[in-house]
C-alpha cells in the first residue's frame, strides 16, 4: 500500500511540476493553473467583439485559421474592464478553460498584452493542448525600452520595423531611435536640407577594432529617413503600442551637422562627418543662431515623433572649443554662469524651455546633470546608476540604462568566439541580475525610476543580422527586467525558458548568439593558488580539454573539477555531446609569477562598467587583451590604483611589471607615474622604484622594472592616473580612464 502510495504522489508531484512551467518571456505576475486543457482548433473561432487591429495582428503571427462569430460561440472572447479605481493601461487577465479563451482589460494596448502571451503559449506547446489556467498580469516599469543607433551605421525603414515587432513580442514599449551624431545625421529636415545632403555620409569608416586604426576607403551613405518614412515607422510602432523616442543630439556628437552648417561651430573651417568612432572637440557653439537652428529642428521632429519625451542627448561634450571660444566666455560671465559645465547646464535649459513650451519633455543622457539639472528633464543615467540616483532624489523621473548592465553592443561570450564588438563583457546572466530600483532610493524616491533600456551602439554593428545577433537573447532578459519578474536567484529556470524560445527565433529565422552554449571560465583562488573553473548551460559531463595548446577532441579529458594552474600553459576547452562537437572552443592562457592567485586589496575601486572579476583579474594569471576591455583588465576614471599585494610570506624577488593601456580615442591615456612600495607588515611601506610619464610612454604601458634583490611579504605599487584629459584630446576637459592588468613579479 506505502508503494502505491508513493507512486500515486510521485505521479501527481510529476504532473504539478510540469504544469507550473510555462515557457513564458516576461513570466507573468500571476499564474493560477486549473483542471484540464484547452485543445488548439485548426479553426479558431474568434467573438466578433475583438479589437480589430490587435487581432489582425494575433492572427497574421499565428497564421491559423479562424473565424468571426458570436461570443457564445467563440475560442476567443474579449471583455473590457470598467472599474476606473484600478486602471492600469497595461493590465490584462486570461482565462483558458477547456472551452475558451477569455481576456480581459482596461484598454487596447492590454489586450495587445494579452494576446503577446496567448502566441508564446500556443508556439510553446506544439502538442496541440494548453493547460486550463488564470493569468492576472500587469508590468512593473512604464518604461521598458530598447534604443538603436543608426547614425554608425544605417538600417533600411524595413529593418527598423522587424525591430519593432521584436520589441513588440516580448513586450516592450518603447523605441529610443538614435537618429543624430558625428557619424551621421539620419532625418530630413526640410528647413536644412544640407543636414542630409551632406551629413548623411562620410568618406570611409573604421574597420576592424579601434585600437587598429584601420579605414575602409569607402564612401558611406548617403543614408537618412525621409519625413515620410519617419511617419510610416511611428504609425507602424502605435498600431504595436510602441512610443518611438526620437534622439537629436546636442550640444555635443554634432560633427554631422556641423559638416553641414559649419556656422554653428565655436571656430572657422570645414567640418567632415566623422570616419572614426569616439567623442570629438567641434560641439554646437550655445549662440542665437544655434538655438535658432536647433529650435527649428525641434520643430520638425515633435511634428513626426507625438511621444511624450524628445531625447536631446546631451552626453560627453567637451568644453575645449567653449574655453577658447570668446563668446562661450561672454556668455558665461553675463549668466553668472560657474564655468563651461554652468554653460552646459544653460543650454540644457534653454533648449528644455522651448520643448516644454510645445507641450513635451526632455530626456538626456546622465551628462545632462552637470552644472545643475534642467526644471522639467528627465535623466537616462548610462555611466552607472549615480546620474539616476540623484535625479530621483532631487524628484526628477530616471529610466536606468547603465553601461554594465543594459549596453548590448558589450561582448556576450568569451571574446575570442565572438564577433568584434565595442568591449566590456555582458553575457546574459548579468543582465538577467540587475535590479534597476538602485538600493540606496527610499520607496517615494523610487517611485521616480520610470523603467529600463537597453542600448545598442552600431560602431562595429555592420549589418541587421549582427543587429540581431546582439540583442538576442539577451532581450529576454532585458523584458523581464522591465516587467518585474525576474528572479536572479533561479537563473537556471530562466535559462530553460530561453533555449526554449530559441525555437521560436528559429522558425522566424532571427540570428541570435548561442553563447550559452559555449564553455565559460572562471579563475578562482583558494589558498594562494589558482584554478580554471569551466561551465556549460548543457551536461557538464560533456566538456573536454587540454593543457598543451591542442584542440580539444572527444577523446580529450574529461572535466570533472577546477584545472590547477602552476606554470605557463594554454587551456582549451569545448562541449561535446553524441561524440560530435556543439560548441566553439575556447582558449585561455595563463603566465605565473610569485604574485598570481596571491590576496589583493585596492584603496580605489574600478568602474562598474569594467570590473568583471573584481580585484582578482590583476593576479589571476591572465594577461590583459587589448581587443578585450571588458573581461581581461579593469578601468578606473579618474582614479589612481593603489594596490597591495600580500604574498603571505617574505619572498625574493627583483622584478615588478604590470600593464597599462593607450587608447585616447576613448578616453584612456597612459599612467602618469608609478613607484613600487614593498612592506614586512602591511603598515610600513618604503618606496624601492619610481617610473615617470615619459619613461611609460617609452615602453608604451608595458612596464618591466628592475627593483634590486628584494625580500618582502607585502608589494604596494602606486599607479598614477592621468587625470583631466588635455586640450586636444577627444574627451578634452573629462576624467581620464585608466587601465590596468595583470601586477606580476618574479
Amino acid at each position: 500500500m506505502l508503494r502505491i502510495l508513493l507512486v500515486f504522489s510521485l505521479l501527481i508531484s510529476t504532473c504539478f511540476f510540469s504544469q507550473t512551467k510555462l515557457n513564458l518571456i516576461p513570466y507573468p505576475q500571476k499564474v493560477e493553473f486549473q483542471k484540464g486543457e484547452f485543445i488548439i482548433p485548426e479553426t479558431l473561432n474568434l467573438s466578433d467583439n475583438l479589437p480589430q487591429k490587435e487581432t489582425e495582428y494575433l492572427k497574421n503571427r499565428l497564421k491559423l485559421k479562424s473565424n468571426n462569430v458570436k461570443n457564445h460561440d467563440a475560442h476567443l472572447l474579449y471583455s473590457k474592464l470598467t472599474n476606473k479605481s484600478k486602471l492600469n493601461k497595461e493590465f490584462y487577465s486570461i482565462e483558458i478553460s477547456p472551452k475558451q479563451i477569455h481576456i480581459k482589460s482596461y484598454t487596447e494596448q492590454g489586450y495587445f498584452l494579452a494576446i503577446q502571451t496567448l502566441i508564446q503559449l500556443f508556439e510553446t506547446h506544439k502538442n496541440g493542448s494548453i493547460s486550463a489556467l488564470k493569468i492576472e498580469d500587469e508590468p512593473k516599469f512604464q518604461w521598458r525600452g530598447m534604443h538603436l543607433d543608426v547614425c554608425r551605421h544605417f538600417f533600411t525603414v524595413e529593418e527598423v520595423k522587424q525591430y519593432i515587432d521584436y520589441l513588440a513580442m516580448y513586450k516592450l514599449n518603447t523605441f529610443h531611435w538614435h537618429l543624430t551624431d558625428d557619424q551621421g545625421w539620419r532625418i530630413e529636415i526640410k528647413k536644412y536640407p544640407k543636414l542630409t545632403q551632406i551629413g548623411s555620409k562620410r568618406k570611409e569608416s573604421m574597420i576592424g577594432a579601434y585600437v587598429d586604426d584601420t579605414f575602409d576607403r569607402r564612401p558611406y551613405g548617403p543614408y537618412f529617413y525621409t519625413q515620410e518614412q519617419i511617419k510610416d515607422v511611428v504609425k507602424y510602432a502605435q498600431d504595436r503600442h510602441i512610443t518611438v523616442v526620437p534622439e537629436i543630439e546636442m550640444p555635443g556628437h554634432a560633427l554631422a551637422a556641423l559638416s553641414a552648417y559649419p556656422e554653428l561651430a565655436c571656430t572657422k573651417g570645414t567640418f567632415e562627418v566623422a570616419t572614426k568612432w569616439g567623442v570629438f572637440d567641434d560641439v554646437f557653439c550655445p549662440k542665437d543662431e544655434t538655438f535658432t537652428f536647433l529650435e527649428n529642428v525641434l520643430d520638425e521632429v515633435i511634428v513626426l515623433f507625438p511621444s511624450q519625451y524628445i531625447h536631446i542627448g546631451g552626453d560627453e561634450c567637451p568644453k575645449t572649443r567653449w574655453k577658447e571660444c570668446a563668446h562661450c566666455q561672454e556668455l558665461i560671465k553675463m549668466h553668472n554662469l560657474k564655468d563651461e559645465h554652468g554653460l552646459q547646464s544653460y543650454f540644457i535649459q534653454r533648449i528644455e524651455k522651448y520643448v516644454n513650451s510645445k507641450g513635451r519633455k526632455i530626456i538626456g543622457w546622465d551628462e545632462i546633470l552637470e552644472g545643475g539639472l534642467a526644471p522639467n528633464a528627465a535623466v537616462m543615467s548610462w555611466t552607472g546608476i549615480k546620474g539616476g540616483i540623484e535625479a530621483a532624489k532631487a524628484n526628477h523621473f530616471a529610466v536606468m540604462t547603465p553601461g554594465s548592465y543594459c549596453y548590448f553592443d558589450h561582448y556576450q561570450g568569451d571574446p575570442q568566439t565572438e564577433p568584434n564588438a565595442f568591449g566590456g563583457f555582458t553575457p546574459l546572466d548579468k543582465v538577467y541580475s540587475y535590479n534597476p530600483i538602485p538600493a540606496e532610493l527610499n520607496a517615494e524616491q523610487s517611485k521616480y525610476i520610470l523603467g529600463v533600456q537597453a542600448n545598442l551602439w552600431t560602431e562595429y554593428i555592420l549589418d541587421f543580422k549582427q543587429v540581431q545577433y546582439m540583442i538576442f537573447p539577451r532581450l529576454f532578459a532585458l523584458s523581464e527586467l522591465g516587467w518585474g519578474t525576474s528572479k536572479p536567484d533561479n537563473y537556471k529556470e530562466f535559462e530553460n525558458r530561453v533555449v526554449e524560445h530559441f525555437k521560436i527565433l528559429d522558425k522566424m529565422k532571427i540570428n541570435y548568439a548561442k553563447s550559452i552554449y559555449n564553455i565559460s571560465g572562471k579563475v578562482i583562488s583558494s589558498n594562494n593558488t589558482v584554478s580554471y573553473e569551466l561551465s556549460t548551460s548543457q551536461n557538464p559531463n560533456g566538456i573536454k580539454y587540454t593543457i598543451d595548446g591542442s584542440e580539444p577532441k572527444v577523446n580529450s579529458t574529461t572535466y570533472q573539477n577546477p584545472i590547477p594552474v602552476s606554470k605557463v600553459m594554454t587551456i582549451k576547452s569545448a562541449y561535446f555531446e553524441n561524440e560530435e562537437l556543439k560548441s566553439a572552443v575556447s582558449s585561455q592562457n595563463f603566465t605565473t609569477s610569485k604574485t598570481t592567485g596571491k590576496k589583493i586589496t585596492l584603496e580605489h575601486q574600478p568602474s562598474e562598467n569594467y570590473s568583471f572579476g573584481g580585484v582578482f583579474t590583476l593576479v589571476d594569471g591572465i594577461i590583459g587583451n587589448v581587443k578585450q576591455l571588458g573581461k581581461t583588465w579593469l578601468g578606473f576614471q579618474g582614479k589612481d590604483v593603489v594596490a597591495t599585494i600580500d604574498l603571505g610570506e617574505k619572498t625574493k624577488f627583483s622584478e615588478v611589471y604590470f600593464n597599462t593601456l593607450d587608447n585616447k580615442g576613448s578616453w584612456i591615456h597612459l599612467a602618469k607615474s608609478a613607484t613600487v612600495f614593498v612592506s614586512d607588515d602591511g603598515k610600513n611601506f618604503k618606496s624601492i622604484k619610481e617610473i615617470g610619464k615619459e619613461d611609460i610612454l617609452s615602453v608604451k604601458g608595458k612596464i618591466n622594472l628592475k627593483v634590486g634583490n628584494q625580500n618582502a611579504k607585502f608589494i604596494k605599487i602606486k599607479i598614477e592616473n592621468a587625470g583631466i584629459i588635455p586640450a586636444g584630446n577627444p574627451g578634452a576637459d573629462s576624467k581620464a580612464w585608466l587601465f590596468v592588468d595583470e601586477i606580476g613579479a618574479q
